[in-house]
């Protein structure tokens, strides 16, 4: 008998709508890279570079292009997309284990919080006054559930995730460890050379199918709520200031940094280490490398870039010291320029002279 993570060529041909070359019987038990799979395992060639390792994969099949499948002799699940179907069948292996319904008897829960019967609450966690925790919801060991905060159903926190109050998140949300939802924002006002703290009474807005990164912080509005669309997918360690805005699907790969008030379309790509300055928006649709420091507002869809590419370190100092010089350089030019004007007879070109 098959164990609940085992499936046939024939069963994942049929969920994939596939087209399958070779054996349907051949029973998978896992997923594994091309390199590394063995006969019980799928694998998949999704970038060109990889290609050299197909023809001495033992795996037991490989999702392929229809051109990568061309005169390949192990089995083969042909589909448009191979990487696509691989995050589709990847949940079907997943050996993540699945929390029973019910309250912890070490969970602290208000007794005017509102817990859905089919969700699980783990060891050790608090849910406060007037929360609201959705049907199939998972909270993971040592959760905070802030006062009237709400997750949607469906939702998933690992392990130690903090949500303040007033904290709302939408349906089959996801946020790993280490998370803070509802922190308060970076907001002082200066007298007399004294910071005065501004109490920040917004709230955070979190979408449906949202999921955020370990130790990714998300700060409550000053006013209204900080607001992250449908769809966003945020890596680990990414700091999310008060009052953002971030638009259904973009995503942010780890150690982005947003400031207070930015406004980030839908569909954009945030790379790793991308900096924002407050109280600029993105438009949809853009596409920003990693490392780059956003100062000013984008308007057209586009990718952007700032600094420099890496290069040897002698190179990258010579480099350095030009760029101290370019003001200078910049004024002699000018100074030549002028010269060359005024040596010019009116409406010649040097090459005319």
């Amino acid at each position: 008998m098959m164990s609940p993570r085992s499936h046939t060529l024939a069963e994942l041909a049929a969920q994939l709508q596939a087209e399958l070359r070779g054996d349907p019987a051949v029973v998978i038990h896992g997923l594994a890279t091309l390199q590394d799979a063995g006969p019980e395992q799928l694998s998949f060639l999704a970038n060109p570079q990889y290609r050299r390792f197909l023809a001495d994969s033992r795996a037991g099949a490989v999702l392929l292009t229809a051109a990568d499948a061309e005169g390949f002799t192990g089995n083969a699940l042909v589909v448009p997309d191979p990487y696509l179907a691989y995050a589709g069948l990847s949940h079907q292996f997943d050996p993540k284990p699945r929390a029973p319904a019910g309250i912890h008897s070490t969970a602290v829960v208000d007794a005017s919080a509102s817990v859905d019967p089919t969700a699980s609450i783990g060891p050790y966690v608090v849910i406060e006054a007037g929360a609201q925790i959705g049907a199939g919801v998972t909270l993971g060991a040592h959760c905070f559930v802030g006062a009237r905060s709400v997750i949607g159903d469906g939702g998933w926190l690992a392990p130690r995730v903090t949500l303040y109050h007033d904290v709302r998140i939408g349906k089959r949300v996801v946020i790993q460890s280490g998370a803070v939802l509802g922190g308060e924002g970076f907001g002082f006002a200066k007298q007399q050379g004294a910071w005065q703290k501004i109490a920040q009474i917004g709230g955070v807005t979190v979408g449906d199918d949202v999921e955020i990164g370990a130790n990714t912080t998300i700060d409550r509005g000053a006013l209204s709520d900080t607001l992250v669309g449908n769809g966003v997918k945020l890596d680990n360690q990414i700091m999310i200031a008060h009052n953002v805005q971030i638009g259904d699907h973009t995503a942010m790969a780890g150690c982005c940094g947003i400031s207070g008030s930015a406004k980030i379309g839908r569909h954009c790509m945030l790379a790793g280490g991308v900096g924002l300055v407050g109280h600029i928006e993105i438009c949809d649709n853009v596409f920003v490398t990693g490392m780059t420091m956003v100062t000013r507002s984008i308007t057209e869809p586009g990718a952007y870039s700032s600094g420099t590419a890496m290069q040897p370190a002698a190179e990258w100092k010579k480099s350095a010291a030009r760029i101290r010089q370019l003001d200078d350089m910049a004024r002699r030019l000018q100074q030549l320029e002028k010269r060359l004007a005024a040596v010019t007879p009116s409406g010649d070109t040097p090459s005319d002279a």
